[in-house]
């Protein structure tokens, strides 16, 4: 068994498409970092994605458990050209790529960028590495990321996966029981 503690990193206060540009994470909220450091299993093995915001959460609830390199395959999506782009300015951009972006996504990608299931793809790859390398794993990522993950589990198609809310430092928790998934909660909050 392998029970994924998927955690989305700390808030950027960016109000744009944000993937693999890497601003850096708001962590002043302690209190919210060790109610969530308490929540995850001290055993746990900790992995992040490469990008700084995922990294400096991961180190911030780390403590004493064990860490794993830092695992691009889990990153944000790459947005391309819209990149750091508000979303009104996108659909203002690119109509109608943004409209079936957002409504029918899969393999509409961005100018420049990566469809959603190239990031599934990814994610899945990323995800089956990790599975029985520790009972729990705690993987710090990104919205996206834990979406895919989650419609991996799921078996979902991906406007079904894009329903689902995933707040900034919320748990998502999916167990791989043998070949099975079972969801366990979505978008907690310690």
């Amino acid at each position: 068994m392998s029970r994924f503690w998927w955690v989305r990193h700390g808030p950027t206060h960016k109000k744009a498409a944000i993937g693999w540009s890497d601003p850096p994470a708001d962590l002043s909220d302690t209190s919210a970092l060790s109610r969530l450091s308490a929540h995850l299993p001290s055993d746990a093995l900790v992995v992040s994605s490469d990008l700084s915001r995922a990294v400096a959460t991961a180190d911030a609830i780390q403590g004493a458990r064990q860490r794993l390199p830092h695992l691009p395959d889990i990153r944000e999506m790459n947005y391309g050209a819209w990149e750091g782009m508000g979303f009104d300015a996108i659909a203002k951009r690119d109509p109608d790529i943004s409209h079936a972006f957002w409504t029918t996504p899969g393999d509409v990608a961005p100018p420049e960028g990566e469809s959603w299931n190239s990031l599934s793809t990814r994610v899945r790859r990323a995800v089956d590495d990790l599975t029985g390398q520790h009972d729990d794993i705690i993987a710090v990522a990104h919205f996206g990321t834990i979406l895919a993950a989650l419609q991996y589990a799921g078996g979902f198609d991906p406007a079904h996966a894009f329903t689902f809310r995933i707040d900034n430092l919320s748990v998502t928790r999916l167990d791989r029981i043998d070949a099975r998934w079972r969801i366990h909660c979505v978008n907690h909050a310690p």
